[in-house]
């Protein structure tokens, strides 16, 4: 196997940061069984709580692939557990528990013009099969040409509402009333009527509850919902976010959430038909576009990023994927960013990763061994696939890794948009990393939070939870630290 040189310092620059000697490859696994033409959405959840997470695919036609995870090893159990092979195409894929019972439950959104589209709930059956529930829940939406679908406690009353992005129509959210869901009075003004693709919560201005930032195609302004105790007002404008002036061929497409500076703000990366954004959070409720400046601005048709620090240097990196044309044709085509701490470099080392997807994206460890492998699919090719690329790294990074996993307080996972924060022993902040409310492409893993400490050393956690519920702290030293997942319960 092919070793790369890859540092895990912190330095300004990127070359010589390379030089450290510390190796590291990534190595497709399973290659031939994930050669699945078509895949377009992906999202990995533990479906059956075994303790790893499992792998889930919509792909054209109308199938949603399972892969149950036997410690690292993949299986396809799917169409036994009761998903469908066939029928309306699923364009995105989310995981979430709604009816609180400690299982993962899925929703995806199909993409069948003009009238046949809708949404499908599956019920996940204590891990033991999924029966559809859409109907019965008030989640079939007929009619939406899906989008992202986000899982989300917007009103914090410790239920998962739904968030249902539209390409073709308005945006919707369902109120979760115990299991049923009530779509939100006129009044909220939350049915956005652009064209969205993408949509990311996050509590932009730090009053306790979501936000949203949209994602919108076709030339159309994006939007930031802010949320005030269910109405939501956009001030993309006033933030100067809101992007007008494009062109038709130009918009939003994606977005990802994540500290890349370090400061414990949370920042945003936005992929695009155009130049691709990135929105420095300054702290205060306001941002600053700096894609140009940090370098990672650079256009084509980017679909999908994620964030992820994939050489533990306690830094995030991005991987933006997306296509161009060539001879007429769509080919992959991505960038893989290396974070440098004072810019972005681009990584042209593991050539695999950026040319085998076009869609989804998503850094996880699958196989908790501390280094973060990647996932991606790859819907427009003509060999298609969704592959996973494990990470090698050596002992000294994975051992620095920690990974949290936040519950509410009876264990399940609901706390999308928790804020995950680290500090070294002196009260300095090290990070933050925020519980998934989706993205990479129509997607939302239901997943631990992943960080790489600077140093073997003890390292403050402190969870911000959305609500009053009161913050929770723990210190964990090194050899509390684990690629298993550390547990940390929303108080009572």
């Amino acid at each position: 196997m092919k070793k790369t040189m890859i540092s895990l310092c912190v330095v300004t620059s990127y070359a010589a940061c390379a030089q450290a000697a510390t190796t590291q490859s990534f190595s497709s696994v399973q290659t031939d069984m994930f050669a699945q033409k078509g895949s377009v959405s992906q999202a990995w959840g533990d479906y059956d709580n075994d303790g790893d997470l499992d792998y889930l695919i919509s792909i054209k036609g109308g199938e949603v692939r399972l892969y149950r995870n036997d410690n690292g090893m993949f299986v396809s159990v799917g169409a036994e557990l009761g998903l469908p092979v066939s029928g309306d195409q699923i364009r995105g894929v989310s995981w979430g528990d709604y009816d609180n019972d400690g299982y993962l439950d899925i929703i995806g959104g199909s993409n069948e013009y003009p009238f046949a589209s809708r949404s499908y709930v599956w019920h996940n059956q204590q891990g033991k099969g999924f029966k559809e529930v859409g109907v019965e829940t008030g989640l079939a939406n007929h009619g939406r040409i899906s989008r992202q679908t986000n899982w989300v406690d917007v009103n914090n009353d410790g239920q998962l509402d739904v968030y249902a992005a539209d390409r073709a129509g308005a945006n919707a959210l369902f109120y979760n009333q115990d299991g049923k869901f009530i779509p939100a009075g006129s009044e909220s003004k939350v049915y956005d009527v652009r064209w969205t693709v993408g949509a990311c919560w996050f509590d932009i201005d730090s009053d306790g509850d979501l936000d949203l930032f949209l994602a919108n195609q076709n030339g159309q302004t994006d939007a930031v919902a802010r949320n005030d105790q269910g109405i939501f007002t956009d001030i993309a404008k006033e933030l100067g976010m809101e992007q007008s002036g494009r062109s038709r061929a130009e918009g939003g497409v994606g977005c990802a959430v994540g500290d890349f500076n370090n400061d414990g703000h949370l920042d945003l990366y936005v992929a695009t038909y155009g130049l691709n954004l990135l929105y420095q959070n300054n702290g205060d409720g306001s941002f600053t576009e700096v894609g140009k400046t940090m370098g990672v601005q650079e256009p084509d048709h980017t679909v999908a990023a994620a964030w992820g620090d994939y050489d533990n240097d306690g830094l995030l990196d991005l991987i933006a994927v997306g296509y161009h044309k060539v001879d007429g044709v769509s080919e992959p085509y991505g960038k893989l960013y290396h974070n440098t701490g004072s810019g972005f470099a681009v990584d042209e080392r593991f050539p695999e990763l950026i040319t085998a997807g076009d869609h989804g994206v998503e850094w996880v460890d699958y196989n908790n061994d501390g280094a973060l492998d990647l996932s991606v699919t790859d819907g427009y090719g003509d060999t298609g696939g969704h592959f996973v690329f494990r990470n090698h790294l050596e002992d000294e990074a994975t051992a620095r890794m920690l990974s949290i996993l936040v519950t509410d307080s009876n264990g399940h996972y609901t706390q999308a948009g928790a804020e995950v924060r680290f500090y070294n022993q002196t009260g300095e902040i090290l990070g933050t990393r925020m519980v998934s409310t989706g993205g990479g492409y129509n997607a939302q893993s239901a997943r631990p939070v992943y960080f790489a400490a600077p140093e073997l050393a003890p390292v403050k956690v402190k969870v911000r939870f959305m609500g009053k519920a009161e913050p929770v702290e723990v210190t964990l030293s090194p050899d509390e630290f684990s690629h298993r997942p550390y547990v940390i319960q929303r108080p009572e």
